[in-house]
């Protein structure tokens, strides 16, 4: 991957008060994303002029929900989108960034590599065949929240919090999936808005705990061998 020839726009003042000294490093990250994130399919062309606050910042307010020191699982993290960001915001954080498309964990390798995020790993395949256990799941944009809640079960640990960046209409689809959570033992949901009145909020994040017994949801781990792991860093 061609070091990017073009620079992404300057970051707002948002942006620098979240990632502080790890700015600069972030501005790389976002010049990959307007050039090379672009080419390869990863981000809308259109979406260049408006990375840090529709993305990067979108992404960071994250951060106030994780714990010093968490290990967080990002499933369908395509561009890295919260992953990255997470890990670029919060460098006490360990991320696993898991990615189906071969095309995307290339271009993931590569991105983590020229920015030295040596806390991230990237893994190849689906959700539901990872042999990856972390106290958090994050997804963003990947799909409706019965499927993210069939996925992520298996790599939470009791307790564990699946944290789902959504839109609009989140506060909706966590009241359409209120019967599925309760079929699910689910006790523990709601919703975050965080960033209210601030450039690239507010951000909705729907948190789901997962209980102690999911077993009547199928919700498991399968049979001994029925998931892999293709880690690709």
């Amino acid at each position: 991957m061609d070091a990017p020839e073009q620079r992404a726009p300057e970051p707002t003042e948002l942006a620098r008060r979240l990632f502080g000294p790890r700015l600069p490093l972030t501005q790389r990250y976002a010049d990959l994303l307007a050039t090379t994130g672009i080419s390869h399919g990863l981000v809308g062309p259109r979406e260049a002029a408006r990375l840090w606050e529709r993305h990067l910042v979108n992404c960071a307010l994250m951060e106030s929900l994780l714990p010093e020191g968490s290990e967080v699982i990002d499933i369908g993290s395509g561009a890295g989108l919260p992953g990255i960001v997470l890990a670029l915001a919060r460098p006490d954080l360990r991320v696993h960034l898991v990615e189906p498309l071969l095309r995307r964990t290339t271009w993931l390798e590569e991105t983590v590599r020229q920015l030295g995020l040596e806390q991230v790993s990237v893994h190849r395949g689906r959700a539901d065949e990872m042999e990856l256990q972390a106290p958090v799941v994050t997804a963003r944009a990947v799909a409706s929240l019965d499927k993210l809640v069939a996925w992520s079960f298996p790599l939470l640990p009791v307790g564990g919090r699946l944290l789902a960046l959504k839109g609009e209409a989140a506060q909706d689809e966590l009241e359409q999936a209120g019967d599925l959570l309760r079929r699910r033992g689910v006790t523990d949901s709601r919703l975050h808005v965080l960033g209210e009145g601030e450039e690239g909020g507010p951000v909705r994040v729907v948190e789901i705990v997962r209980p102690a017994d999911v077993s009547r949801a199928g919700a498991g781990r399968g049979s001994a061998g029925g998931r892999r792991s293709r880690r690709t860093r």
